[in-house]
């Protein structure tokens, strides 16, 4: 990706993860907002000592939609909110944000400690990413 591309992908929200709006820092990803879904292929490998074939590992080999590969459709990204949305589409990557309360209330004891300690305040509120946001600001 040409540095003009990227520059431009960054200023798109100031500098700012288009998910959740923290201050993007080195090493920043860009995202797919509508997913191109990398393919792979199984590659190389060797017969062991029965002479059975193993090791085969994992290359890219392109994407299932090569046309959503253009800035339009690239978001800047801080690596948290690119890593956690992989290649999940904006309502599926809504949906996985949603239930971070509940597994949080099911499997971590640490954080129903602190809500019992009243250190922690929950709160029920529909998630909306920082760009929809500035697009609502702006309508």
């Amino acid at each position: 990706m040409k540095k003009a591309v990227r520059q431009a992908i960054f200023d798109k929200y100031e500098g700012r993860c288009a998910y959740c709006g923290c201050e993007l820092t080195k090493g920043w990803h860009v995202d797919e907002l509508e997913p191109i879904r990398r393919k792979n292929k199984f590659v190389g490998g060797y017969q062991d000592n029965n002479g059975e074939w193993v090791e085969r590992r994992l290359v890219p080999d392109g994407c299932m939609h090569p046309e959503r590969l253009n800035s339009d459709n690239q978001m800047p990204a801080c690596a948290s909110c690119n890593i956690n949305k992989h290649s999940m589409s904006l309502e599926e990557f809504r949906s996985l944000i949603q239930g971070f309360m509940k597994h949080l209330n099911e499997r971590n004891t640490q954080y129903k400690i602190a809500k019992r300690y009243g250190l922690v305040k929950e709160f029920i509120e529909p998630v909306v990413f920082y760009f929809e946001t500035l697009q609502n600001t702006n309508q």
